[in-house]
């Protein structure tokens, strides 16, 4: 099976729910760094990324933004010294979905590169 990281981004539907409890529950035994907290009524993917300095964590958040940018699907984000916070969820659904869970892993190669 390939990892979720390997696969790409899906065109959204007319009307598409967001991802069920079940589903998030499932996908998220693939990414045990990322924590799913509700905002404002709405699930998002949540994870901190630690550095040694706000040097390395500003150039991790450009490579955060090139990614989305890339990708058309953009999170939050939080830069502070030491620390990244990215959040990603899917507006047009109001909640995840599974391209959520591919852009963390995505996320999660570009920290381990």
């Amino acid at each position: 099976m390939r990892s979720l990281a390997e696969l790409k981004l899906e065109s959204y539907r007319k009307g598409e729910p967001p991802l069920s409890d079940h589903e998030i529950k499932e996908l998220a035994t693939l990414l045990p760094e990322w924590q799913v907290v509700e905002i404002q009524g709405i699930k998002r993917l949540e994870r901190v990324y630690t550095f040694k300095n706000f040097v390395q964590a500003l150039a991790f958040t450009q490579q955060v933004g090139e990614l989305a940018e890339a990708e058309d699907h953009h999170p939050a984000l939080l830069t502070e010294w030491g620390r990244v916070k990215v959040s990603w969820w899917t507006h047009f659904v109001k909640g995840l979905h599974r391209n959520d869970f591919i852009i963390a892993a995505k996320t999660d190669q570009l920290y381990a590169a």
